[in-house]
């Protein structure tokens, strides 16, 4: 075999080893967590779960009930900041919490709302007070 059939051949091997080693880390159960956000460690995490159109609003219920979704989120400690429904696409949630809790959230989101369910997320952080600061930085003179 030729080096670069070799190299080539490494580097699959290495992608694969990879792939089934964050598969099988990721599939573990996440450590759960009272950390409470504060100003240096707190991320927003706003979620879009987009209802399944195709059926009917009951059954999305029941099957979230049944996967125990009312009962584990929001977790305890975490700050809902804002939960509304955005007609034609289900609700859209925004949370405070712990960077240190951003995987027990994820993990609970995708065992008990996948299914009725598609969801996106999106990490932010607070800007608002450097925002208002430079706005009126900008405005004093």
């Amino acid at each position: 075999m030729s080096s670069n059939g070799r190299t080539l051949t490494a580097a699959f091997l290495l992608a694969g080893a990879l792939a089934l080693t964050s598969t099988t880390m990721a599939q573990t159960s996440p450590p759960q967590g009272n950390a409470a956000p504060t100003a240096d460690n707190a991320v927003l995490l706003t979620v879009f779960f987009k209802h399944d159109q195709s059926r009917p609003l009951n059954e999305l219920n029941a099957q979230l009930e049944k996967q125990g979704y009312y009962k584990s989120f929001p977790p305890p400690g975490v700050e809902v900041v804002s939960w509304y429904v955005m007609m034609g696409i289900g609700q859209v949630i925004t949370l405070r919490l712990p960077a240190s809790r951003l995987r027990e959230v994820n993990r609970i989101i995708e065992d008990t709302a996948w299914g009725p369910y598609r969801t996106e997320f999106y990490p932010t952080y607070d800007y608002k007070a450097v925002g208002i600061a430079q706005h009126d930085k900008a405005t004093a003179n």
